[in-house]
């Protein structure tokens, strides 16, 4: 079989998954350890018995609905090599929006303090501390497991960060910050069981946000003013169809003075920043 008899293979194998001509590349790259543009290049190139025999073993695996991420072990983001697994969410794409604004938030500062809570893999709080090296970044999670993760991630990224295992904010008594960020969990009780396979694969804890999935921003909106410097500013992404009832939460709180709502790259309502001050 060669390469490119064993991507049309793939592709054919995997035709009930989403994306599935990229799934069965980015798992012939694995077993090959190669990258997808050279897979053009050796079109031609046979795999060996063991590395036939690997790729189908990967696509079986893949058949299962268990995600792509998990299978392969590592996910990229804001030029982040991460490992990912079952004991956290799997980072994506539309939340290094998050990190970009919670990054544009602390120009100008010396020194900042930020905290990143419901940390999971830890993706949040690297890219900030990779990107603002003389920041003092804490992270907090109630997963003891996808803590492991967190710092195991964190060491491998050479990031230095103060990890604290504990329920949202708790861990972070008696202590201020000049932002706060989260991708707390947001989809409502009722909608677990209908989401997509792979995405029930990921930690329940990491998705479920109460019966009306606001749980979590009823408790920031609460709570994250005593945890804020006088100028400080809290970002936190939410799901498709929340940005009116997230914003409202945080109007009623009265604690903020201003509230802006940030899009994603599909255009889509996607954060909401919340500042002690006024913009």
């Amino acid at each position: 079989m060669t390469i490119r008899e064993a991507l049309q293979y793939g592709a054919d194998v995997l035709w009930a998954v989403p994306d599935p001509r990229i799934d069965a590349e980015l798992l012939l790259c694995d077993v090959l350890n190669m990258r997808r543009m050279t897979l053009a290049l050796n079109a031609v190139q046979a795999l060996t018995d063991e590395q036939e025999r690997r790729y189908r073993e990967l696509l079986s695996i893949r058949l299962t609905r268990k995600p792509l991420q998990y299978i392969l072990g590592t996910q990229s983001f804001f030029g982040c090599e991460l490992r990912v697994d079952a004991r956290a969410l799997i980072p994506r794409q539309e939340t290094e929006i998050l990190c970009e604004l919670a990054l544009q938030s602390l120009q100008g500062l010396q020194r900042p303090a930020v905290a990143d809570l419901c940390t999971g893999s830890g993706a949040i709080a690297i890219v900030i501390k990779h990107s603002r090296p003389d920041a003092a970044v804490w992270a907090t999670e109630l997963s003891e497991a996808a803590l492991a993760l967190a710092r195991q991630n964190a060491r491998q990224n050479g990031a230095d960060i103060t990890f604290a295992q504990g329920d949202l904010l708790a861990p972070l008594a008696g202590r201020t910050f000049d932002c706060l960020v989260s991708n707390p969990p947001y989809i409502p009780s009722g909608e677990m069981d209908t989401l997509q396979p792979e995405v029930r694969c990921e930690p329940r804890m990491a998705l479920d946000g109460g019966a009306d999935g606001l749980t979590f921003y009823r408790r920031l909106a609460a709570e994250a003013p005593d945890y804020l410097n006088p100028k400080g500013k809290i970002f936190m992404e939410f799901g498709d169809g929340q940005a009116q009832d997230v914003q409202a939460i945080f109007d009623a709180a009265q604690r903020f003075g201003s509230l802006r709502v940030h899009r994603d790259l599909y255009g889509q309502p996607r954060i909401l920043e919340a500042a002690l001050g006024f913009a």
